[in-house]
């Protein structure tokens, strides 16, 4: 599974690594809403919630959905390259007519209008019942703001602009400037490997989980992800391709690739240590067939202590070579397996570092 953004003939100009702070004020906001999304931010999140004022803490709690579940597309960057300051990024949201801002806003999950050519819930009875709905799901103060929004746009819009800049005098304005050296330095790097190496080595750098893929009729940006999602960049007033670093982002791999609108790869600059890199969806797919199995979980707890050659795990759990050798095979598939010869002896052991991160690389899997 993927989301594909096709790229065909697009010059490499037009490929864009920028930091933008209203996509960072997004992630924050995020990261407040679910902390338990980011392990390494407890603190940061912790400090900053403590901090909020009772008026300003009640009114990000009335409009969460913005960022909660799915990140609205209203908070990434909507021109060809991100505003140097929150305030000129709000000024280029306020440009935005109504039906556009309120079909983005009101995408409160993962639903299927998002990836077709679904109507505005300003035009649309149905795509209003169905916006009403999924904020109804997030509670009576979600639907009470949902329905301002359609009631009232150009007042609401006034109002989430006045919620942003507050968040900015609160918190945001002191962490952006602590971050924004950083992700400029990151966005300078990728568009110097862009230039001189090519695409792929600046997606490669991005994320391994971020592929140029040439197998088809053209060239497509290839995002590993538990969804599926298409969209180009040559279409639209807005073409080519946007990369935006940040510092909240881990695990997520966030895309804006919604019809009509220039894609956006929100990408996070770091991860935890102990991780070497994201896996892709079919490796976590594999780790975990291989651990459900219960003569491989049996295997599991002797090769965790210590290297077993074939025959002495037969002998330890009653079976026979040949079925232990197809079992060691799927583990060893899977990556989850080291192998070493000692002498005529073949051993296998496993990698335990690799089975400890399991449960942070499946948290990225899905939360990517």
């Amino acid at each position: 599974m993927s989301v594909a953004i096709d790229i065909t003939g697009l010059p490499a100009e037009r490929v864009v690594f920028a930091p933008s702070p209203l996509s960072e004020l997004g992630a924050a906001l995020h990261v407040l809403s679910e902390p338990g999304h980011h392990p390494g931010l407890h603190a940061w999140a912790t400090t900053t919630t403590a901090q909020l004022k009772p008026d300003l803490a009640g009114r990000l709690a009335e409009a969460d959905f913005l960022w909660r579940s799915t990140r609205a597309d209203i908070m990434l960057p909507t021109g060809a390259r991100p505003g140097a300051t929150l305030t000129e990024e709000l000024d280029t949201l306020d440009t935005m007519d109504d039906e556009r801002f309120v079909q983005a806003a009101l995408e409160i999950n993962c639903s299927a209008d998002y990836y077709g050519k679904g109507r505005s819930p300003l035009a649309d009875p149905a795509a209003r019942e169905r916006a009403l709905d999924r904020a109804a799901a997030r509670g009576p103060r979600q639907l009470d703001f949902a329905r301002h929004l359609l009631t009232d746009p150009p007042t609401v819009r006034s109002w989430i602009r006045r919620l942003f800049e507050d968040c900015d005098q609160a918190f945001f304005a002191d962490t952006w400037q602590r971050v924004q050296p950083q992700l400029a330095a990151d966005a300078r790097r990728k568009t110097e490997l862009l230039q001189r190496h090519g695409l792929a080595d600046a997606l490669a750098a991005v994320s391994p989980a971020v592929t140029v893929d040439h197998t088809g009729p053209g060239t497509r940006i290839l995002v590993d992800k538990l969804s599926d999602g298409r969209t180009d960049a040559n279409a639209g007033s807005e073409q080519g391709v946007t990369l935006v670093p940040t510092t909240f982002g881990w695990p997520h791999l966030l895309v804006l690739h919604a019809p009509g609108w220039r894609p956006v790869i929100e990408y996070p600059l770091t991860a935890p240590e102990m991780r070497p890199g994201p896996h892709s969806v079919q490796l976590m797919e594999r780790r975990l067939e291989a651990l459900a199995h219960p003569l491989r979980m049996r295997l599991c707890r002797h090769l965790a202590r210590a290297p077993y050659t074939t025959g002495e795990l037969a002998a330890a759990l009653a079976v026979s070579a040949p079925e232990v050798s197809r079992h060691l095979k799927v583990l060893r598939q899977a990556g989850l397996l080291r192998t070493r010869r000692q002498g005529r002896y073949v051993q296998h052991q496993m990698d335990v570092p690799v089975v400890a991160r399991l449960g942070s690389d499946l948290l990225e899997a899905i939360l990517r």
